[in-house]
């Protein structure tokens, strides 16, 4: 069985659908014959043992890109094409080739059709809509989603598609368990793509709003310049200069290192299909808490996190029930995330589900 999975980047600043490809990547080659295809980028990831074809997306050279997909596709000879993201006319383009060479596809939207992307820059995703996208996910064979609340939305639009849903998952083998937990200083940590989903702005305020300042904050992750800019002025603004520190992309086994050392994982976001930074940080022992923008209300029913509505009052609240807690009780909860993790998102389990949905696409 042969797959091969596009999207437009694998920068290592892409975000969330990198990792996640990165790590599904790593197992399921053993399982298929992979092959990736993408956009050509600065800092690209590499996977050891899966080749990835790379083209120029530039919008200038979308005339030639048909003639590219095509060739590329009939040398490759895949069964199943499996599309991550929506948006860019490059993306339908892809599968509109694949489908037209009689190519079974898969779309995960990873998130991109949840109710708060769809409200930012509305009218641009309403050209896209008329253009090609709306056509895209109607004619998309099956759709794969990371959240039943992912699903939820996507019919809600109307769409019909055959569906499976799959959790992304992470590998347990490289986590660094955390040790110790301090009561006294409490270090929060954000780490994700600094971007305006993630309500780094209400964070930041509640940080403004707390009384206890024992609580400090680690934000890690890039994003746009002027973005990344706008979030250190308005620490500068709030004087929270003291309580707050920005330390760019961490990668690899210092990713690890910081989830280590911290003792609680804070995801302020408005959106988020998934969440793998939670898993991550639910994997190491970490107590999260993130809100209702996100999938993630095991965290309540398996004890290992707060899951709430997005407000600046709701976040301090939430800060000053974790400072209230001692360290059996923190302790208590790490246990419980690594335990959740261990049984449902671990790659391999993700990995052998996605395999038996392609393998069910073949036979069908």
């Amino acid at each position: 069985m042969k797959v091969v999975h596009f999207l437009t980047s694998i920068d290592k600043t892409s975000g969330g659908v990198t990792a996640y490809l990165e790590l599904l990547s790593r197992d399921l080659k053993n399982k298929v014959d992979l092959c990736i295809a993408s956009g050509i980028s600065s800092s690209p990831i590499n996977i050891e043992g899966v080749p990835i074809k790379f083209f120029n997306l530039a919008f200038k050279n979308i005339r030639n890109l048909t003639k590219s997909f095509k060739l590329y596709l009939i040398l490759e000879k895949p069964q199943i094409v499996h599309i991550n993201g929506i948006w860019e006319p490059q993306t339908w383009l892809f599968q509109k080739v694949a489908q037209e060479l009689n190519i079974k596809v898969v779309l995960s939207p990873h998130g991109m059709l949840e109710p708060y992307i769809l409200n930012r820059n509305p009218w641009k995703k309403k050209i896209a809509m008329l253009l090609y996208q709306n056509k895209a996910i109607k004619k998309a064979d099956y759709i794969h989603a990371t959240a039943n609340s992912e699903i939820d939305n996507i019919q809600k639009l109307g769409y019909t598609n055959p569906y499976r849903v799959i959790a992304n998952g992470i590998d347990t083998t490289e986590v660094v368990l955390k040790t110790n937990y301090d009561t006294k200083k409490v270090n929060l940590l954000f780490l994700s793509r600094l971007h305006p989903k993630k309500g780094l702005e209400i964070l930041l305020e509640a940080i403004l709003k707390l009384k206890n300042k024992n609580i400090v904050l680690t934000i890690a992750g890039t994003g746009e310049d002027s973005y990344s800019k706008s979030l250190i002025e308005l620490v500068k603004t709030y004087d929270i200069e003291n309580r707050v520190k920005f330390v760019g992309g961490v990668y690899g086994k210092d990713k690890w290192k910081l989830y280590n050392s911290s003792d609680c994982f804070v995801l302020p976001t408005h959106s988020e299909n998934f969440g793998i930074v939670i898993a991550e940080a639910l994997a190491t022992g970490l107590p999260v808490i993130t809100t209702k923008g996100t999938p993630w209300a095991e965290l309540l029913t398996h004890q290992c996190g707060w899951w709430i509505n997005l407000s600046v009052d709701n976040i301090v609240d939430t800060l000053n029930q974790l400072v209230s807690l001692n360290y059996k009780e923190l302790q208590a909860m790490g246990d419980n995330g690594k335990k959740l993790v261990r049984e449902k998102y671990d790659i391999k389990l993700v990995t052998n589900s996605m395999f038996q949905f392609y393998k069910e696409i073949i036979e069908e």
